[in-house]
């Protein structure tokens, strides 16, 4: 027994220390390929080679090549308005017979798409197609950094640089600069535009925002719930619902959320919805008669709205009835440009 101890003890501390090591080991693979793990940008397979094209589903667009501060190359579309579409599904606007396509296209919203973690923006045209062509919106989509043909890697500083770039191309165009500038963005790209809307206070006119979350690190006891006792080194934080008070309370929100989403529990977004009435003063409770609308607000111009999708899950809220209705009616009671057809 006498030998047999020592060796118990030589065991007990090789184990400690392997379970140690492992743990360092862990940690580190934790700390450092959080990125991986936040941004799959090669998922599904494919996405970082097969990148769909406007052209595929009839649009005519502007392959733009995005230059950030720090030498990425981010590879978008933009696809602007002109004054005859040739799609029978053309939404009706007015026009004058005088204006050039450039001078119609300044008399239209711009909207900035930022898509999700997963695939590319090419796989989001056919969201793109509702904007374009039922509401005749302009529509800059972007490449994140290290997604599509995009160089560089994805990160939370990088995707901030992104944005902004998309946005300085915006403002800087001799047509689109005079637009209403509207954000719209699904679960990881809602955080992007919370972000850059809080940066650029007075250049952004309205949000609108799908299945998002309060911030990452809040997040992933649902999303990785085997991490979450290491929830704390999540260095990714987006943290939305400190950035809400920072965006003007005359910039109006459309908050979109699935009941059912399983990857975004639907308390995040009526977390952020509670954030948005704090900021400007509407009760979270109240509805407006729609069974859908859990809170509403009169806010400037345009109206501040939580709208939840019984059915819908993380990756299917944008075909549930009713939700291409809701955003054409918030885009139109922005009161910013000429009416548009209903949907």
């Amino acid at each position: 027994m006498s030998r047999l101890i020592p060796s118990l003890e030589t065991f007990a501390k090789g184990s400690f220390a392997t379970a140690a090591g492992l743990s360092t080991v862990g940690f580190g693979l934790l700390y450092y390929g959080q990125n991986y793990l936040i941004y799959p940008s090669a998922f599904p397979p494919g996405s970082r080679t097969d990148v769909p094209v406007p052209t595929d589903f009839g649009l005519s667009y502007e392959d733009l090549n995005l230059h950030t501060p720090d030498g990425i190359i981010l590879r978008s579309y933009l696809l602007r308005q002109r004054k005859e579409l040739d799609h029978h599904q053309a939404g009706r606007v007015e026009t004058n017979e005088s204006q050039t396509d450039e001078e119609f296209a300044a008399t239209r919203p711009t909207i900035l798409m930022f898509h999700g973690n997963g695939g590319n923006h090419g796989h989001r045209i056919p969201l793109a197609k509702v904007f374009y062509i039922k509401m005749r919106c302009n529509v800059l989509m972007l490449s994140y950094r290290g997604y599509g043909h995009s160089d560089g890697s994805p990160s939370e500083k990088g995707l901030k640089l992104d944005a902004q770039t998309a946005l300085d191309y915006i403002t800087n165009d001799s047509s689109l600069s005079k637009t209403p500038i509207i954000l719209y963005g699904q679960s990881i790209g809602g955080a992007v535009a919370i972000d850059l809307a809080s940066r650029n206070p007075s250049k952004i006119r309205a949000l609108i925002l799908e299945n998002t979350f309060t911030s990452l690190p809040a997040l992933i006891p649902n999303a990785l719930p085997l991490l979450s006792p290491f929830s704390f080194l999540c260095h990714q934080k987006w943290e939305s619902a400190l950035k809400i008070p920072l965006i003007p309370r005359s910039t109006p929100m459309l908050l979109l959320s699935g009941v059912r989403d399983e990857v975004v529990p639907r308390e995040h977004m009526q977390a952020l919805w509670e954030v948005v009435g704090r900021r400007q003063g509407i009760k979270a409770s109240e509805a407006d008669g729609n069974d859908e609308v859990k809170g509403d607000g009169q806010v400037g111009e345009g109206r501040s709205k939580f709208v939840e999708f019984e059915n819908g899950t993380h990756n299917d809220t944008c075909v549930q009835e009713g939700y291409w209705t809701t955003i054409a009616e918030f885009v139109a009671s922005l009161g910013d440009s000429a009416s548009i057809s209903r949907l």
